[in-house]
């Protein structure tokens, strides 16, 4: 088995976690990142409003996203990057909410994709002062990146798990996640709660 997983960071336009408005795809082969992109997308329609907060953190403003394709129509394009891989994220059950949520409000089916998270695998690898994900990726050699660009934000987060790995000498994310004691879980139908199972 390789190290080969797409890293994943949505930036959300409200509180709702259906509210996508950017991601970005790192994508992984051999633990070695060979490819990344990124694009804004429209949220869906009752998701729209783009709080105040949001907006501070992130800086993407409601007119950047009115001629950005919307859940739907960049859906596909999205799973045609991350194909079969494993999905990873810093803190993922808030992205893998995001995929769930947006697509129970667009009627979209959405792929039962495993996923992992760096923030669980790296406060079992990092004796840090804070596990955001700035402290995290500087600890893994990624430091000064533009923290809430969605594509800078899954670059970091694919250096984590690069690092994590070559630090406990784990060859895939299943061996990894079983050095550290972490679950790989995967996301369940839209009308059923994510599983979690343990590695074996």
């Amino acid at each position: 088995m390789a190290l080969d997983f797409t890293a994943i960071d949505f930036e959300t336009a409200n509180s709702s976690n259906a509210s996508a408005c950017a991601v970005g795809l790192v994508r992984v082969r051999d633990g070695e990142i060979v490819d990344q992109t990124g694009w804004l997308i429209r949220p869906p329609a009752g998701h729209d409003v783009f709080f105040e907060l949001n907006v501070r953190i992130h800086g993407i403003q409601p007119e950047d996203v009115v001629g950005a394709p919307g859940w739907s129509d960049q859906l596909a394009d999205l799973v045609a990057f991350t194909g079969d891989d494993v999905l990873v994220a810093h803190n993922a059950g808030f992205d893998m909410a995001v995929i769930k949520r947006a697509c129970d409000a667009t009627g979209d089916d959405f792929p039962a994709y495993r996923y992992a998270c760096s923030l669980q695998v790296a406060r079992r690898v990092y004796r840090l002062e804070s596990y955001r994900l700035p402290f995290v990726a500087a600890e893994a050699g990624f430091a000064d990146f533009p923290h809430h660009n969605a594509t800078a934000d899954a670059l970091a987060c694919a250096h984590v798990m690069i690092d994590a790995a070559r630090r406990v000498g784990a060859g895939s994310i299943d061996e990894l996640a079983e050095a550290v004691g972490v679950r790989v879980s995967q996301l369940a139908s839209a009308d059923a709660p994510a599983v979690s199972f343990a590695v074996a």
